[in-house]
Order: C-alpha cells, then structure tokens, then sequence
C-alpha cells in the first residue's frame, strides 16, 4: 500500500480539530484529519450545554470562598463530585489549579483569553454560514436563575464586572422569568438572561457540519489510531485504515486523549479532566423550553436540543476512562422535574465526556518546543465547542506565518516549564 501525503495531519476530530483543519485549508494547506471515529464531534463535542459563551469573560477558577471550598470537600455541592479514593491522584493538579486561581492570575487568565472569546461567535457565524446550516445556530442567548438572594446578588456583582468588556445582561425579577419561559415552576429570588452567546441545538451535529464542509473543499478524513504517531527524516507519520500517512507538520487537537501523544514524547503538561453528563428526556405535552437555563443553586443545565431536552451536570473529577458514575445526573433528575414538565428519557443511559482542563483555565496552543513541525490545540476545558474556530484560527495563524489575531504567549506550553 503506498504511503500517503499531506502537508498537515491534525489528530482529533472534534470542535477543536475539525476548526484547525477548515483554518489551516483556508490557507493553502493540504490538510488529513485523523480520528478514531469514522465521524467527526463523537466524544467532549458531542456533549455540552451547547452555548457558544462570547459573553463568558471569566473562566471557571477555584473558588476562593471558604465556605464553597468545604462544601465541595464534603461533597455537599452538587457542582462538584469525586469519590475519596481518588483524591491522592487529584490533589496535586488541584493544588495547581487553586494557585492559578488567585485573583491576579485568573484576571490574567480572563484577559489572556478574552480576544478569543470577544472572536467565538463571529467564527462560528462565519463557517455555519459556509456549512450551510443556519439551523444550528439560535439567538437565544441563555438564563441563569437563582434560588437565593446571596447568589444572585454575586451573579449580579460579577455582571457588573463583566459589563467593563462588553457583556450584557438583563436581571429578572420572577414575572419576568415567566414571561420568556412560562412552563418553569419554582420559588425563585431571580434570574439574568445573557442574550449574546448562540445556542447549538446539536453540538456534536455542528462539528459534522463543519467536518462535512472539509470534505467538499477537498479535505480527507481517516480513520487512525493517533498513538501511532513517529517521527522519522523530518517528517510525522500515523497508521490509518487507508494506509500510512506522513506530513511535515502535526496538530495534537485529541481534548483530554491528548496526553496520549505528548507525554511519550517527553512533554510535562499538567493536563486534567473534569468529567461531565448528559441525559435527553421528552418534554410533557406541549411544554417549551426557549432557552438553556442553568440552576445555578441546584448544579444542573436544561437545554432544548434537537433530541430532546438535555439534562446537564456539573464536574466529576474520576480518572478519565474510569467506568460512569453518573450520580449528579441521578440527584438532578428530580430536581429538574421540578422545574421544568419532563417526560421520559430519550437515551437509555447518560452519557459521559471528559472536559480537557489545564490548571490556569487556558488552553496550550502553538508549536512544541523539542520537536520540528509538532503543534498543540487542546485544553480547552468548559469552552471547546464556544473557542475552537477561533483558536483554530490563531493556530493556522501562527502555522501559515500571519499576525495572529491575539497575543498567543500565554497559551504556549513553555509557561508549565
């Protein structure tokens, strides 16, 4: 069989990946994405509360609130979980990620990030309009309702603060709640509808969309196995189904697999996971959810997707591969029953994904230091499917020579040393 050619091989299909391969295309490159899958956006793209977050100037930092701190320790949070065994694996990253956490360098982290974000929906508008698939994007925007005065008058604090780079928000008071969703029941102290950020009723349909439209400009997508990954006479090479495939240049766009490929190669990168859930259910009679609402106080996201509305959680932090434990989607199932009219589930069992998280809430994006022609995009953590066309388009950037249209130094993996 005869060894096949490219000029770029990105690994990993999903958000991420697939808007690196439509970036580097654009200009000129010959690009291969190569995924396990035999479609793109089947793992973390696939399953998220499918908002494109342009309004999320802050990334999610550790808290520095005691009282949250100890409520989360003893698994008194529905936000948080973790099983007690798994502690001494997690401590040391947690410990990380609490120093990043401080509020001079989660500023940092917020501002390093925030050309990307103030790009995300202007991307996405840009390639939905190309794929043709103007029906996966609503303009919406979405809610967060709160159960408690003292949440959401810190909801209402941070608001405040966010309306310094552009965001806006509108507080509600309970009419007003019902007024844009009228089938919500519950004993509410308000709410602040985001109206910026799209909504993707199919997430994972999206990053085939974008997939799709590689194909008909031309890109190939192989199904491959990534670990393969070698370097040999200035060139990269990975097995396909199709056959060996070599290029100059390599984009590990793998998410949370992506330590599959950087640590053999000698890379300490402290890269996590925050693992999450997901469960359809059909809505009662003719109930209609309009927007995503989060329960802030409760720890869980309805969204009304295409297949049905999508029960969310918060994090698990479990060993990436570990077998489900998907008790947050257990405790939130009644909870949500409360709030929203839901009949019964669409899937037979809750999905699991892993979010790919860094302890400064940034991803690694740019050329690896040790190796010619190896590139990172991945570490996205809670905003993949909102940062993946736009950091695709500062990689592609930086890969094809341009002015990148952000400062990409506080994404380069040097900063873990």
């Amino acid at each position: 069989m005869a060894e096949l050619k490219a000029d770029v091989l990105v690994l990993g299909a999903g958000m991420v990946g697939v808007s690196a391969a439509l970036h580097l295309q654009k200009r000129g490159r010959n690009v291969v994405l190569i995924d396990r899958h035999e479609v793109a956006g089947e793992e973390t793209s696939h399953g998220n509360g499918g908002l494109i977050e342009c309004a999320s100037v802050f990334p999610y930092m550790f808290p520095r609130d005691l009282g949250q701190i100890l409520r989360y320790a003893f698994l008194r949070a529905p936000q948080v979980r973790y099983h007690f065994r798994d502690l001494p694996a997690f401590l040391p990253w947690l410990t990380r990620y609490f120093l990043a956490s401080s509020p001079e360098r989660a500023l940092h982290s917020a501002m390093a990030e925030l050309p990307l974000i103030q790009r995300s929906l202007i991307e996405h508008e840009a390639l939905i309009a190309e794929a043709n698939v103007p029906e996966l994007l609503r303009r919406t925007g979405w809610i967060k309702l709160f159960r408690s005065e003292a949440t959401l008058a810190g909801a209402v604090g941070d608001l405040e603060r966010a309306r310094q780079y552009g965001v806006e928000g509108e507080i509600l008071d309970t009419a007003a709640i019902m007024a844009r969703e009228p089938h919500l029941t519950g004993d509410f102290s308000g709410a602040i509808h985001f109206p910026a950020p799209g909504f993707v009723p199919d997430p994972g349909g999206l990053a085939k969309a974008y997939s799709a439209l590689f194909g008909r400009k031309g890109g190939r997508y192989l199904v491959g196995d990534a670990r393969t990954l070698e370097q040999s006479g200035g060139r990269w090479r990975v097995a396909t189904l199709e056959g060996t495939i070599t290029a100059r240049d390599v984009v590990v766009a793998m998410g949370p697999w992506s330590d599959q490929i950087f640590a053999p190669l000698g890379y300490s990168i402290p890269l996590q996971v925050k693992r999450g859930y997901h469960l359809h259910l059909k809505p009662r009679g003719n109930a209609v959810l309009n927007h995503p609402v989060l329960d802030t106080d409760l720890g869980y996201l309805l969204a009304p997707m295409n297949r049905g509305i999508r029960l969310t959680t918060g994090a698990e932090f479990a060993h990436r591969d570990a077998p489900p434990t998907p008790v947050q989607v257990e405790r939130a199932l009644p909870r949500a029953h409360g709030l929203f009219p839901l009949g019964e589930p669409v899937d037979a069992a809750p999905w699991k994904g892993a979010r790919p998280c860094l302890p400064d809430m940034l991803p690694v994006i740019g050329k690896a230091p040790r190796h010619g022609g190896l590139w990172f995009d991945f570490g996205h953590q809670h905003h993949g499917l909102t940062l993946g066309p736009a950091t695709g388009r500062l990689l592609a950037e930086m890969m094809t020579g341009e002015t990148p249209f952000a400062d990409a130094r506080p994404f380069a993996v040097e900063r873990f040393g």
